[in-house]
């Protein structure tokens, strides 16, 4: 993308700071449409991340909206579902709020859409009038539009980021005719992370991943003038779109999903990229090219329109005809560096009239007679379509402006609008991070020289440590040798606490001590991207050359390092506010430092609020894979602080192959931040909270939901190999004995890593009988997302050389025997899940699949169904959660 970048050019205009003459009736509209929508409340109390996430009686539900106050959560949870209809805002109209179903909500489009007579002959066909009907009162793009400007910054990220794996176009520019503003939206879209093929002019291509703010690439922006009869969305659709598949990122009137005129939604510029796969049957540019669209007149928007020539490098200008008004309007860009084209449909009679001022544009805009294309009704479309790609592709080979979303932020501010990322809370933030960032060369040498406490030292506290968990599992009454190990274990932590933090560690604990919890929030995030800037880039091969992680023949050596780097992330410096915690508790207990002299025991309190506020905190590091007791400990007793009479806890955990989805599985169902993509997944286990509404939590049984998300378990023979094994064995075992519903990902379907069977074993044998679903995805039949009863059986059913060595290594017997034998493996009772793959075509251009998002929810109406009607093992205190932590 960086190609031959160029200098933004700034045209000699007045510096505008927002439009001065927004209609009165403009600023009631905004207001009503709001009011319809229900989100007139959160215009000063924003809509917050965690309001939109926590879990209500709405979860289980399929319904169709029924007023317009059902349409902002209806777009939310389908959005968090990555579910393609999240954009349709048709209703179902006139039914009583106490005639929605309770149970079975999946069938009810059906039955109140459909109507059969059959099982009555004699029904009057007249009454089919007063059944409820589909209404589309608000237009998809108003309703998003309120939406944003009902949330705060945090909740607006989510969103985007949502609707970019949804494969829809971006809200660039935000209008808000009430306040007389517009709003550039560079924070909202900074977390949005995408991979492409990156082909050099010279040398072998590679995929490259980035944020889609900071490379610079071609731009090309599509504008109304007046009154246009043809599409621009649809034509910019039909551009991205190959010959064989349509692809719906800009929403249009053809769509069927909301067809009512925009209300407040004027104004709103859209951003939508192409990326190019590797594969010459699919990308139809050679590079990223970036597309912009302005929704409304440029006569009644002249700030965007203005910022959309000075960041493109062509803009298309559809219109039916131009006459003096709009000739005199275009005069105005005279000087402008960008080229412009011009796609008319004339009315009859206008040719002369057309001709003229086009002859007398030519010149002030540098154009000739191949700026001008004319599409009438007669149109070959599909060649009119290659004819507007060849352009783009002509455009992009050219010397021309490249700019990134940041050069454009960067023209909105010169230009007057509002940047979303200027507030002085995300400043010092950003400030703050780089003051850490700063002195980052190199990752490895960093974490050695500044994280002190994940050396060596650290790595010898994990095996005293593992030393003695396992004199406990064995019942060994050795006690002088458990003796030696707490005397070596406390010699190891005095050790540690003879550091003190390094100063990037302690400007991070300031930067989370921060009073201003949004300020916490915009820390936290710029730390995650900073960190993963200054990560040194590391080529990946092409697409085609990209294989599961899964384990070669070649023996135990295999597993000796882990097979992706682990980047540097904000765990590592939790991890190292961990440690201090942990020798100083360690001091405490042992009583060779008196209480009162402790100087992290407020550690645990800070972490705790982040883990409130939607960070994955880690329960177990990938490395030694050693909880940290005193740690988890006390995060688990801040937390019975911080919830107090709402502390009824069901733990959920997802665990299984590498390469099958579970994070993504997770933050689907949801809305999660759980890291993912090959590379950044996680290592040992995190943590993330779930709030339940209040309104439920007494139907449902439980006020909060604790999902652990876990490390890929290596599968097949090679796993009971060495070191390897034991570690994972221990982590499956404690993750699935805090749990009272795991989650088990597979690849294939007789594909369970003997850590999983291990930890059944030892489970069996305290007692615990969780619920376990068994998840199965990528599969090729897609049409069924539910369980299928006839495969249930053959997954339990694995004689297994892996159930036979797991035992063994479990000192349990022969291991003959299968997961159906163990209590609580009833093939009737479980549910294997086949979720179809997550994307419908090649990424990067492709969408979520309906089936995935369809599929997923219905696996989560399924949990929260099992959760509501009483699991095996009830749900938890936090003080019981404390002691199985103990305990495993």
């Amino acid at each position: 993308m960086e190609g031959d970048d160029c200098e933004l050019q700034y045209g000699d205009g007045p510096n505008e700071a927002q439009d001065s003459d927004f209609p009165t009736v403009e600023r009631s509209r905004l207001q009503e449409m709001l009011s319809l929508l229900g989100l007139e409340t959160y215009q000063v109390q924003k809509l917050g991340l965690q309001d939109a996430l926590q879990i209500s009686s709405d979860s289980m539900r399929n319904w169709a909206p029924q007023a317009p106050k059902d349409l902002p959560w209806n777009f939310l949870r389908k959005l968090q579902a990555l579910s393609a209809e999240a954009r349709n805002t048709t209703m179902v109209l006139d039914v009583p709020s106490d005639a929605r179903p309770v149970e079975k909500e999946s069938q009810m489009e059906e039955e109140v859409i459909y109507w059969d007579t059959v099982d009555d002959i004699s029904a009057d066909i007249y009454s089919f009038s007063e059944l409820p009907t589909p209404d589309t009162p608000v237009n998809p793009l108003d309703l998003l539009c309120a939406l944003l400007l009902s949330s705060d910054g945090f909740l607006q990220q989510e969103i985007v980021l949502r609707m970019s794996l949804c494969q829809f176009a971006l809200p660039l520019v935000l209008p808000d005719s009430e306040n007389h503003s517009h709003t550039f939206l560079l924070w909202a879209m900074r977390g949005i992370v995408r991979t492409w093929w990156a082909q050099p002019l010279r040398g072998v291509g590679s995929l490259r991943e980035d944020s889609v703010v900071l490379p610079r690439a071609p731009a090309f922006a599509f504008v109304r003038m007046e009154v246009s009869s043809n599409s621009k969305s649809q034509l910019l659709n039909a551009v991205l779109s190959p010959g064989h598949r349509q692809r719906d990122c800009f929403w249009h009137r053809e769509l069927s999903l909301g067809t009512s005129p925009r209300e407040i939604a004027d104004g709103l510029v859209e951003i939508s990229w192409f990326l190019p796969s590797g594969r010459e049957d699919l990308d139809l540019f050679p590079e990223p090219v970036a597309f912009l669209n302005l929704r409304g007149d440029i006569g009644s928007h002249w700030l965007q329109f203005k910022l959309l020539t000075e960041v493109s490098s062509a803009v298309f200008i559809l219109t039916d005809n131009i006459s003096k008004k709009e000739y005199k309007l275009l005069s105005s860009m005279k000087g402008s560096a960008t080229k412009y084209y011009f796609i008319l449909s004339p009315y009859r009679g206008k040719r002369n009239s057309n001709l003229r001022f086009l002859n007398r544009l030519t010149p002030v805009l540098r154009m000739d007679h191949s700026h001008v294309l004319v599409k009438v009704s007669s149109t070959d479309g599909a060649r009119f379509v290659r004819r507007v790609r060849s352009i783009v592709a002509n455009v992009a080979r050219s010397p021309c402006r490249r700019v990134s979303v940041e050069d454009m932020a960067h023209a909105a501010r010169k230009l007057g609008l509002k940047v979303d990322e200027d507030c002085e809370e995300c400043q010092r933030a950003k400030d703050r991070m780089e003051r850490i960032t700063r002195g980052i060369k190199d990752s490895d040498a960093y974490c050695r020289e500044e994280l002190r406490l994940q050396g060596e030292l650290w790595r010898k506290v994990a095996r005293v440590e593992k030393e003695l968990c396992q004199a406990q599992w064995a019942g060994d009454p050795a006690d002088k040798h458990r003796a030696e190990l707490r005397l070596r274990l406390l010699e190891l932590r005095t050790q540690q606490s003879g550091h003190d933090p390094a100063r990037g560690v302690q400007e991070f604990i300031a930067g989370i001590s921060c009073p201003s919890v949004c300020e916490r929030q915009y820390f936290l995030r710029w730390m995650e991207w900073g960190l993963a800037w200054v990560a040194q880039p590391r080529p990946r091969p092409p697409p085609e050359t990209v294989l599961t992680l899964r384990p070669k023949p070649g023996g135990a050596g295999d597993f000796g390092e882990p097979l992706w780097p682990e980047p540097l992330g904000v765990e590592h410096f939790l991890r190292e506010m961990g440690q201090f915690y942990e020798a100083e508790s360690c001091l405490v207990e042992a009583g060779t430092l008196p209480a009162s002299q402790r100087r992290f025991a407020h550690f645990p309190g800070l972490a705790l609020e982040l883990l409130v506020r939607g960070l994955p905190l880690e329960l177990v590091d990938g490395s030694t894979r050693s909880p940290p007791l005193h740690w988890i400990t006390g995060l688990l007793k801040e937390l019975q602080v911080r919830l107090e009479r709402r502390s009824r806890l069901v733990v959920l955990s997802a665990l299984g192959v590498p390469g099958t989805g579970k994070s993504t599985l997770l933050n689907t169902m949801f809305g999660l931040r759980f890291a993912t993509g090959r590379g950044r997944g996680p290592r040992g286990a995190f943590m993330q909270l779930v709030a339940v509404a209040e309104s439920f939590s007494q139907d449902l049984g439980c006020d909060h939901i604790l999902v652990i998300d876990s490390g890929g378990l290596i599968g097949g023979t090679l796993a009971m190999a060495g070191e390897r094994f034991e570690l994972e064995a221990s982590l499956a075992t404690l993750i699935m004995g805090l749990s009272n519903v795991t989650v088990v990902s597979l690849a294939e379907t007789r594909d369970i890593p003997p850590a999983i069977v291990h930890a059944f074993l030892r489970l069996e044998k305290m007692g615990h009988m969780p619920n376990y679903q068994f998840v199965y995805q990528n599969v090729h039949d897609t049409s069924v997302p539910g369980p299928k009863l006839w495969e249930r059986r053959p997954l339990l059913e694995q004689p297994a050389e892996v159930s036979r060595a797991a035992a063994q290594v479990d000192k349990q017997g022969d291991g003959l025997r299968t997961l159906a034998d163990l209590a609580f493996c009833d093939p009737d009772k479980q549910h294997v899940w086949h979720v179809p793959g997550l994307w419908h075509g090649v990424p990067p251009m492709a969408a979520v699949s309906l089936g995935y998002s369809e599929a997923v929810f219905e696996l989560k109406r399924c949990l929260l169904e099992n959760i509501r009607n009483g699991l095996s093992n009830p749900n938890r205190s936090i003080q019981q959660l404390t002691e199985l932590v103990r305990l495993l």
